[in-house]
């Protein structure tokens, strides 16, 4: 979880728009929100007792980014249902998948409209 949160800032950090990020509890859950700039989407980190061997990545449901993800990276990344990608604590992380995937989300307010969720100054998924 450490390593995600560390890849989470770096996202806000390097994607252009983001600004600073605020960390938070939302559910008991670390959650990363754009207030200054309100440029995206909360990323939460979690992980439970049930699948202790793996933590995941939650996104909104309501939004169309888990959908995207998918379409993006359906051999890379593993997803739950709408809302979260899930990474296996035995597994490599995908390190550039998943910065696509926080980026987007963290820009998911500004790109909405665009007609393109994929977030700019970010290398193309494609």
């Amino acid at each position: 979880m450490f390593a995600l949160r560390s890849l989470i800032f770096e996202c806000a950090a390097t994607t252009p728009g983001v600004g600073e990020l605020e960390e938070t509890l939302k559910w008991g859950q670390p959650s990363y929100l754009t207030p200054y700039t309100g440029s995206g989407s909360t990323v939460r980190l979690g992980w439970s007792a049930k699948a202790p061997d793996q933590v995941a990545l939650y996104f909104h449901c309501q939004t169309p980014l888990v959908e995207t993800f998918r379409v993006w990276f359906p051999n890379e990344l593993e997803f739950e249902g709408k809302r979260s990608i899930i990474i296996r604590n035995d597994a490599a992380l995908a390190i550039e998948e998943l910065r696509v995937c926080i980026a987007a989300a963290l820009t998911y307010h500004v790109n909405k409209h665009t007609g393109s969720l994929h977030p700019k100054g970010i290398a193309s998924p494609d």
